[in-house]
C-alpha cells in the first residue's frame, strides 16, 4: 500500500518562480544555463536558489561541491515520501552567493525506490513550497530525460527555459519534450508554460544554426525563443572546471555578456 502526499497551498513567498531548466538531450547547455544564468539574477540584485535534480551531479560540481555531499536531495525527497515532514534547508550549501540543493548519484535509484507511492509525481513540490529563505527564483538542472525526477520538477514549476544547441539532434529532444509537457500540463500542472528556448553554441555564421531558429520560430512562434544567443566561449568550460561561475571567473568574459542579458531578457518577459 504506497503513501499518499497531500499537496499543501503555497506560503506566502512573494512573486518566487519557479524555473525549470530542462529538454530531453543531453549535451545541450542545461547545466551551464543553469549556474550562470543564476549567477547573473545574483549580479542583478536577485536571491537564487539552484536545485540539481539530475543524477550525474554536473550542476553540484560545477560549483564546487563534492558529489558525495550528505546530505543532499536524494535524502530530502526519500523523506518526503516516506515521513511527509522533509526540509530543504538542512541540506543547502552555499557558494559564491548562491544557495545549492546539491545532488548526487544515489539520486538514479529515485524512480525505483518510490515506485509504489501515491503521487509520486508531486514529491518534490511540497519541499519547495515550504521554502522559508525568501527566494525570487528557483532554478532546477533536470536530467537530460523524462522520467520521474523531471516529472516531479515540471510538476512543481511555474516556468520552462529550455537551453538547445541548434542542430537538428537537439531540434528532435524538443519535439519529444513538448509532447510529454503537453501530457503534463493537461493532467498534472495546468499553470506550466514554456518561457523560452535558449539556443547555446550559436554561430549566426553556420548555415545549420541559422535553419534550426528557423525552424523554432516556425513551429513554436518567435515569442518563444530568447533573441539573446549564447556563443561559443571557452571561459565557460574553464569557470565550471574550477567550480565557479562565470562571473566568479572571469566577468569580463563574452559568456559573463551573454548570460547577463538572457537574465535581463527573462526578467523582461516575466
Amino acid at each position: 500500500m504506497g503513501t499518499h502526499l497531500p499537496l499543501p497551498q503555497r506560503h506566502d513567498i512573494g512573486e518566487m518562480k519557479i524555473i525549470a531548466i530542462a529538454i530531453q538531450k543531453g549535451g545541450s547547455g542545461k547545466t551551464t544555463t543553469a549556474l550562470n544564468l543564476a549567477a547573473a539574477l545574483r549580479e542583478l540584485g536577485k536571491r537564487v536558489l539552484l536545485l540539481d535534480l539530475d543524477p550525474q551531479a554536473n550542476l553540484t560540481q560545477a560549483l564546487g561541491v563534492s558529489e558525495e555531499i550528505e546530505p543532499n536531495i536524494y535524502h530530502a525527497l526519500r523523506q518526503e515520501a516516506f515521513e511527509q515532514a522533509a526540509s530543504m534547508e538542512a541540506l543547502l550549501v552555499t557558494r559564491h552567493g548562491l544557495d545549492l540543493a546539491p545532488a548526487s548519484i544515489e539520486l538514479a535509484a529515485v524512480e525505483i525506490e518510490l515506485v509504489s507511492i501515491y503521487g509520486r509525481e508531486q514529491i518534490l513540490k511540497p519541499l519547495l513550497h515550504r521554502l522559508k529563505a525568501p527566494y525570487d527564483f528557483v532554478l532546477i538542472d533536470c536530467p537530460p530525460s523524462m522520467g520521474m525526477l523531471t516529472v516531479n520538477a515540471l510538476v512543481a514549476s511555474d516556468l520552462i527555459i529550455m537551453p538547445l544547441q541548434a542542430e537538428f539532434l537537439p531540434l528532435k529532444g524538443v519535439r519529444s519534450f513538448m509532447l510529454h509537457l503537453e501530457k503534463i500540463k493537461k493532467l498534472l500542472n495546468p499553470g506550466i508554460d514554456l518561457l523560452g528556448f535558449v539556443l547555446t553554441k550559436y554561430d549566426r555564421r553556420k548555415t545549420m544554426n541559422r535553419n534550426v531558429l528557423e525552424k523554432l520560430k516556425e513551429e513554436y512562434g518567435e515569442e518563444k525563443i530568447f533573441s539573446t544567443f549564447i556563443r561559443t566561449n571557452i571561459a565557460l568550460v574553464n569557470a565550471q572546471e574550477k567550480g565557479v561561475d562565470i562571473f566568479t571567473f572571469d566577468k569580463n568574459a563574452n559568456g559573463a555578456k551573454d548570460y547577463l542579458q538572457l537574465a535581463q531578457e527573462m526578467l523582461a518577459k516575466m
